[in-house]
C-alpha cells in the first residue's frame, strides 16, 4: 500500500474515532468535562501505531525516519480534520460550546475562535511529535530483529 494511503487511512480512522467519542460524550452529557479531552491522545497515539506498524510490516519500511515521519503527517492531518470538525460544529451546530472550551482549564480565559483554533493546533502539534517519537520507540530496532 502506498505511503499515502496509509497517512489518510489512518487519518481518517482516528478523526472518525475522535469525533464518535465526542458525539457519546455529548449523548451522555460529559462534553464539558476537561479531563475527557486526555483520551483525544489516546486516538491519536492509535493513529500513529496503526500508520507504522502497516508500514513496517505491510510496505517493509525499516527506516527510522521515514516511519517517524509516516507517524507525524498521520496524526498532523488527524489532528487538522478534528480542529475543522471542532470548527464546523462551533459555528453551526452548537455555538455554545465556545464557553465550555473557554471553561476548560486547557485553553482557559476569553478567547475567540481563532485563538481557539491556535490553541488546539500547538496542542495537536506537540502531541503529533511526542506522540510519533513514543510509538517509534517500539519499531527502532525493528530491522535488526530480522
Amino acid at each position: 500500500m502506498s505511503t499515502n494511503k496509509i497517512i489518510i487511512k489512518n487519518a481518517l480512522l482516528t478523526t472518525i474515532l475522535i469525533g464518535v467519542f465526542f458525539l457519546l460524550c455529548k449523548l451522555f452529557g460529559l462534553e464539558e468535562n476537561p479531563y475527557l479531552r486526555f483520551l483525544n491522545l489516546a486516538f491519536v497515539l492509535f493513529g500513529i501505531y496503526l500508520a507504522i506498524k502497516e508500514s513496517v510490516f505491510r510496505n517493509k519500511e525499516t527506516k527510522y525516519t521515514t516511519n517517524l515521519g509516516i507517524g507525524i503527517i498521520t496524526s498532523v492531518l488527524a489532528v487538522f480534520l478534528s480542529i475543522i470538525g471542532v470548527v464546523v460544529y462551533i459555528k453551526f451546530i452548537n455555538p455554545n460550546f465556545m464557553s465550555v472550551m473557554n471553561n476548560s482549564f486547557l485553553i482557559g480565559g476569553n478567547l475567540s475562535l481563532p485563538e481557539i483554533i491556535i490553541t488546539l493546533v500547538i496542542e495537536g502539534m506537540a502531541s503529533s511529535f511526542i506522540g510519533s517519537f513514543i510509538i517509534m520507540q517500539f519499531y527502532k530496532n525493528h530491522d535488526k530483529k530480522n
